[in-house]
């Protein structure tokens, strides 16, 4: 399934209807969550929606993997939304089931950045409002997912995939995350330049770089 986020080549086979992709800074998610977009667009018969900051796209534009051209016609398919913070999270899932046309994957790029802590510690009155914010979202993420994939045929579905920045060995309040998502996958550092990803609970991972502005992907690991 890690192949997926660098070639359309490879079938995405999960079940799971939320999925998160956490890592380090500059360790090339933005890059992988949009040819994960590409990806789906290229392979399914819906739209992809990609909801991120526009001031952080446009400063770290992201890169592709070498032979997918940025001028293609299935980028079309691919929509950009800007939000400035959560508040625009919610908006867009609140109104999620009067869409006519229901997207096949939706992807939050910097889920967490969203969330100013000193903002939702001051909405919810309370030290730990960010946590408070984020769970809220979440569940109204998966709400929202869930009513769009019972609307929809046996013949397709809608996935949401979130990315997040993680210090350490450990994904950034996963604790939260994992109360909503069972799907994560999770960057770490390689050896000089590279990265590896790999999902939870799967032996399969992937070592990649971001070279010559390309996302290239190294080997496929079986451990």
């Amino acid at each position: 399934m890690v192949e997926f986020f660098f070639t359309c080549n490879s079938s995405f086979m999960s079940t799971d209807a939320m999925m998160l992709l956490s890592g380090p800074p500059s360790s090339g998610k933005t890059s992988l969550l949009f040819q994960f977009a590409f990806n789906c667009a290229l392979q399914n018969t819906g739209d992809v929606v990609f909801i991120c900051s526009k001031q952080r796209l446009e400063a770290k534009p992201p890169f592709l993997s070498k032979g997918t051209d940025p001028d293609s016609e299935v980028f079309r398919r691919v929509h950009m939304k800007y939000i400035k913070d959560d508040e625009g999270i919610k908006k867009y899932f609140a109104a999620f089931h009067l869409h006519d046309n229901i997207p096949s994957t939706v992807i939050i790029d910097g889920f967490g950045d969203f969330f100013v802590e000193s903002n939702c510690q001051n909405r919810y009155s309370n030290p730990r409002g960010r946590d408070l914010a984020m769970s809220r979202s979440l569940a109204l993420c998966r709400d929202a997912i869930h009513h769009a994939n019972e609307r929809l045929s046996s013949m397709r579905s809608c996935k949401l995939l979130l990315s997040d920045t993680h210090q350490g060995d450990n994904p950034r309040l996963l604790f939260i995350y994992k109360r909503w998502i069972s799907s994560i996958f999770v960057i770490s550092k390689g050896n000089y330049d590279s990265f590896l990803l790999k999902e939870s609970n799967r032996m399969k991972s992937a070592k990649y770089s971001i070279s010559l502005q390309s996302l290239v992907l190294e080997e496929i690991i079986d451990e």
